[in-house]
């Protein structure tokens, strides 16, 4: 059944203050959300390929009152600038720019998204020493010999003749079945601009993944900071045998959560699951040492 009404949690969730905030990192104005307070522990959510910050509106909330919480547009995406070329370790600089900016220290954690998870594991391959830890939200790290055929293109942007039309072809890629429609809609509202001629997506469509290419499992290796991973149960992304080899790649500190019930953008549906799993994860991190041999 298909939930089109937001509930109360979701309503106080959005409408929870927050600032918006804009830092300079390599020539492009990038742009983040921040909650809570700042003389607290930072928390750094990362969306994943064409999305932007305002997906954790809903999800920011439920950790200020042990976090000072923010949320990144990466560039090309969201309401930050965009680039002539999209590098990976230039994403990694816009992470530590959010975080220094924010007032972030070096017990800030980062939870990545999909590709954001990607750039969250390039930020603590390089910066490591200077993050608490990282969690990969359905980031599928897959074996040297796996075969994927592409990546998930970004689409070409059309305009639209009212923000109304727009927001109704709001699709979630990779597509996936998703019961809140609520969710979808918050989404969907803050995903477009109006420009010359209508309304339009706010990313870049010239945008080409940097990490699509790399080897991203060396990153993997190199993380010196704790880490978690939380999974989708029916993702679409991180199937079977990747889980099975990410598995296997981690050492016995390493939570490695499953999400029943849930595709690929599972915090859209399970929140509030998804918000209990991770703040059991980073609970515990902060009553334990870790433990990152292999």
């Amino acid at each position: 059944m298909t939930n089109t009404v937001a509930p109360a949690w979701f309503t106080r969730a959005i409408e929870t203050p927050k600032k918006d905030c804009f830092v300079e990192v390599d020539g492009c104005p990038i742009h983040y959300l921040k909650w809570g307070d700042d003389n607290k522990p930072g928390l750094l959510f990362v969306h994943g390929n064409g999305a932007h910050a305002h997906w954790w509106d809903f999800i920011a909330p439920f950790f200020i009152d042990q976090y000072s919480v923010a949320a990144i547009d990466l560039s090309g995406m969201g309401d930050s600038g965009y680039r002539e070329e999209y590098v990976a370790n230039c994403y990694a600089d816009e992470l530590i720019g959010v975080i220094k900016d924010a007032g972030f220290g070096d017990d800030t954690i980062i939870v990545g998204h999909s590709m954001g998870g990607f750039m969250t594991l390039r930020t603590a391959a390089i910066y490591g020493d200077h993050l608490k830890g990282i969690v990969l939200v359905d980031s599928a790290i897959r074996p040297p010999d796996y075969e994927w055929k592409s990546a998930m293109p970004i689409r070409k942007k059309k305009i639209y003749a009212d923000a109304e039309t727009a927001q109704q072809r709001f699709r979630l890629m990779p597509p996936q079945p998703c019961e809140n429609q609520y969710i979808l809609d918050y989404i969907a509202k803050h995903s477009i601009k109006e420009v010359e001629g209508g309304w339009t997506w706010k990313f870049d469509d010239k945008f080409k993944s940097p990490f699509w290419k790399e080897k991203k499992r060396d990153d993997f290796k190199k993380i010196a900071c704790r880490m978690g991973v939380i999974n989708a149960e029916n993702s679409s992304v991180l199937l079977p045998e990747v889980e099975d080899y990410m598995f296997q790649m981690l050492d016995e500190s390493v939570p490695f959560v499953s999400l029943p019930e849930c595709h690929h953008h599972l915090f859209l549906d399970q929140p509030i699951a998804f918000v209990s799993s991770l703040k059991t994860m980073l609970a515990e991190w902060t009553h334990s040492k870790p433990n990152r041999g292999r």
